[in-house]
């Protein structure tokens, strides 16, 4: 039996498991893929545990804020893969798109229904903790949520840490223990489970499964009430196209990584934040391809380093420094927004912040732009704008000019509060990675989350640390960059 870490398991509801279901649900919300899954390992388990078939049901909703053809062609991309794999293993797979607002409705509480226990992912921002709750007391069988986010369980933690070295210190304790629970590889592997014959004839009939081929072209996604003004990215979704660019990264990016991944013309960042934010990549599967490749073991930790940036995992400085934002980073993102109920509020920030930028909110901007004005790219800074573009047309935009991206949107917008409100919606509605605690980071960390007061204070900025276009270009060549992405789609 597939064994999961106790600390990775929430019981949603106080139900039992049903004696008399007729199939294990896996409810697919978050860990959108069929391996390195914590999830799916805990309901193959609990599937052989009461010799019952599995089903999975994956649903895509239409009633999230941001809801557009982008973000639904990555995620439907990554459901026909899925459909591709269940379909050679003893699973049955039940992929459902909303046709209309609401139209899922009390389709998990009827599946449910017929089901012996119930295994959904634990998942810590957008909507999806308000989902789980919901669900917890619909749900009437035993519901439990599985947390495959990161190397440290959500549940390790009970505090919110206020700076990446608090952060890994905490980690360098109990990495060497956790790197040994892994997800399998292989989930089915080995795995004795009946076929379900079919599924409830009624469900099927009220939510009929979706039809991801037509959802695969622009027409077929033509028909969904969402937004079509922001076009697919050009790089698809999907656990296939996951792995291939985790192994482009390892062979090309990661020989470069700690040198050039901050250089906007250099292609040495790893290009996996999409993947790890919808499920198609689980951050294990990454550290385990990373540290395989430096046959690591956790001999080579050095303790003396316990807390540092570098030098506590012994491998080379590449591989440390992509570990360390892999992990450090990305998980911190993930403890903010597992126990700061407000981790994507104003409020949130840290009181020597909000004090310092409200003793300058009212100081004069030479430039002030509208959110229309930062969408549309129309400051009068080359650079700014090409990665503004950027963002709008690939769904991202490179590691470094996006903290000064939105440094800029504070020194140019009315007040601080309103520069959070615009690169949350600009964040938010086009990049791919956006919604996620690791992209919640990076935008609060403009305004001072896990950073420190700066001296000299600066007009806007006060004690917030400053960065500027002209800085940019004298530490990185950007000539080609701001070339390429310098002029609107329709000019190309």
């Amino acid at each position: 039996m597939l064994h999961v870490p106790a600390e990775r398991i929430r019981l949603l509801n106080d139900r039992p498991v049903s004696g008399d279901g007729k199939y294990v649900l896996y409810w697919m919300v978050a860990a959108r893929r069929t391996s390195w899954n914590f999830a799916l390992d805990r309901a193959v388990a609990w599937a052989s545990q009461v010799k019952r078939p599995l089903v999975v049901l994956e649903p895509l909703r239409l009633q999230y804020e941001w809801a557009s053809d982008r973000l639904h062609r990555f995620v439907t991309e990554g459901m026909q893969e899925n459909a591709r794999t269940l379909r050679r293993v003893s699973a049955t797979y039940y992929p459902y798109v909303e046709s209309a607002p609401g139209s899922g409705r009390g389709l998990l509480e009827a599946l449910s229904r017929q089901a012996s226990v119930v295994v959904t992912d634990d998942y810590p921002a957008f909507f999806l903790p308000r989902m789980l709750r919901a669900a917890g007391a619909k749900v009437p069988v035993r519901l439990e949520a599985v947390d495959s986010n990161g190397i440290l369980p959500l549940s390790e933690t009970t505090r919110v840490f206020t700076s990446a070295h608090q952060f890994r210190r905490l980690l360098h304790d109990r990495l060497p223990e956790r790197l040994l629970e892994m997800p399998s590889e292989r989930p089915f592997a080995g795995a004795r489970l009946s076929r379900l014959e079919k599924l409830p004839v009624a469900v099927l009939r009220r939510w009929p499964p979706a039809d991801l081929a037509a959802l695969s072209d622009r027409s077929g996604l033509g028909s969904l009430p969402i937004d079509h003004g922001v076009a697919p990215v050009s790089v698809p979704g999907g656990t296939r196209q996951a792995a291939a660019t985790l192994e482009r990264f390892l062979e090309r990016g990661l020989p470069r990584y700690a040198e050039y991944r901050n250089h906007p013309e250099e292609d040495a960042t790893s290009g996996l934040s999409p993947y790890l934010h919808f499920g198609h990549l689980s951050a294990h599967e990454a550290i385990h391809a990373v540290l395989a490749r430096r046959q690591w073991s956790p001999a080579a930790v050095n303790p003396q380093a316990r807390g540092a940036r570098r030098g506590w995992w012994g491998v080379d400085e590449n591989a440390e420094s992509f570990l360390d934002e892999l992990i450090t980073w990305r998980e911190l993102g993930f403890n903010a927004s597992a126990h700061q109920p407000a981790y994507d509020k104003y409020r949130s920030l840290p009181e020597w912040a909000r004090a310092t930028l409200a003793k300058h909110a009212g100081d004069p901007r030479e430039h002030r732009y509208s959110l229309r004005q930062f969408e549309a790219a129309e400051t009068h800074d080359p650079l700014w704008n090409a990665a503004q573009r950027q963002l709008r047309r690939e769904g991202r935009i490179h590691g470094y000019l996006r903290m000064l991206w939105g440094k800029k949107i504070l020194e140019w917008s009315a007040n601080p509060k309103t520069a959070l409100r615009i690169m949350l919606q600009l964040n938010n509605k086009y990049a791919v990675d956006g919604r996620d605690p690791n992209s919640y980071s990076g935008i609060f960390w403009v305004l001072g989350r896990y950073d420190r007061p700066w001296a000299p204070q600066r007009p806007i900025f006060g004690q917030v640390r400053y960065m500027s276009s002209a800085n940019t270009a004298r530490k990185f060549s950007v000539k080609n960059y701001i070339a390429r992405y310098g002029r609107a789609e329709d000019e190309e």
